[in-house]
């Protein structure tokens, strides 16, 4: 899911190895997609096995993921459920850009111009049901626990550190706070680095956290301004927005109007752009399903598993893998020692 009002947020940089000891909600269905979007080939292609078949996804979770519990972080992942109907729109938009991506690139591909077939590539990912059933295997044999959610994932993760047992929710979006989290991460990794989509070039960013008191305390909202807000400005629910508002427009009608909803869209000419009420949008935000009853247990790693999916299957090399998990080792004798230093 994706909300316009990100360049209205601020945070502030924080270090990987200060949120050691911490649990972290991630949006799975956020992290595997920009896995796939930026870990290609020189031409663009995803990275395949010999027989064809999509690993950037894997390559992505068991790389960053095992750099970071070396760190110390802990994760539990979230997972996607079934979609509000209002997305419906939005998911035959995205649909629709995907195929003629498609289509381009193949032109692109038969003219040999490289650089036009990394621009499309990755504007025609799609994320299967096979690689959810293998990213959540990885999970499974990496001692990561996850949630299946009943609707949006960052929903259900923005739940999840309200109630406590997450500390913040990671991913690349603002959707998160718009749903309540208290805390969310961007730019989560050790490298520092992010591969800009469709191009050789890396981006030097550091891990942010956005605090959602500090925003709204700053931008003098309050939660239910900050969700009309991004309803004014575009959510996976009404794309693009109003006609004509964009987040500076956008936030100086919210405060004019002082909670009054019904005066802000009328001035707002929310009618002129949507055949439906803007209510519709607002209540999916404030009664999104989630579930309650989770369970979240780490637990350590199953080489014998990560060997079979990694290594057997996905013919990942096996000294790389080994070598990861001789770190990981490591790196948790390491604070069982510290731990343990603390408590004499």
């Amino acid at each position: 899911m994706g909300v316009a009002i990100t360049e209205l947020l601020e945070g502030k940089e924080v270090k990987p190895e200060e949120l050691s000891g911490k649990i972290l909600a991630v949006d799975a269905f956020n992290t595997l997609y920009m896995f796939l979007t930026t870990i290609r080939g020189a031409d663009g292609s995803p990275l395949m096995d010999s027989k064809g078949n999509i690993t950037s996804h894997l390559q992505g979770l068991f790389g960053r993921f095992s750099n970071l519990m070396e760190k110390g972080l802990k994760f539990v992942f979230v997972f996607d459920g079934q979609p509000p109907e209002l997305k419906t729109k939005e998911r035959e938009r995205r649909k629709a850009l995907k195929e003629e991506a498609k289509e381009l690139y193949e032109e692109a591909k038969q003219k040999e111009d490289v650089e036009n077939m990394k621009k499309y590539a990755a504007r025609t990912v799609f994320l299967t049901k096979e690689m959810i059933v293998e990213a959540k295997e990885l999970l499974f044999a990496m001692g990561i626990p996850y949630v299946e959610a009943p609707s949006e994932g960052e929903a259900q993760a923005a739940f999840m550190v309200k109630k406590g047992d997450a500390y913040a929710v990671v991913s690349q979006d603002a959707d998160s706070l718009i749903s309540g989290s208290p805390r969310t991460i961007k730019n989560l990794s050790i490298s520092r680095r992010r591969k800009m989509p469709g191009s050789y070039n890396y981006q030097v960013v550091n891990p942010e956290l956005l605090s959602l008191k500090d925003n709204l305390e700053r931008l003098e909202l309050s939660q239910d301004e900050l969700i009309a807000l991004a309803i004014l400005i575009g959510t996976d629910y009404n794309y693009g927005g109003v006609k004509g508002i964009g987040p500076k427009k956008g936030i100086k009608l919210v405060k004019k109007h002082k909670g009054d909803f019904n005066a802000l869209f009328e001035e707002a000419k929310w009618s002129e752009t949507f055949d439906f009420d803007w209510r519709k949008i607002f209540e999916v935000f404030k009664q999104m399903p989630v579930k309650e009853d989770y369970v979240i247990e780490f637990k350590n790693y199953d080489k014998e598993k990560l060997i079979n999916l990694l290594v057997k299957k996905c013919e990942f090399n096996e000294d790389r893998v080994n070598s990861t998990l001789d770190k990981l080792d490591k790196a948790k004798k390491l604070n069982e020692q510290k731990g343990l230093g603390d408590f004499f």
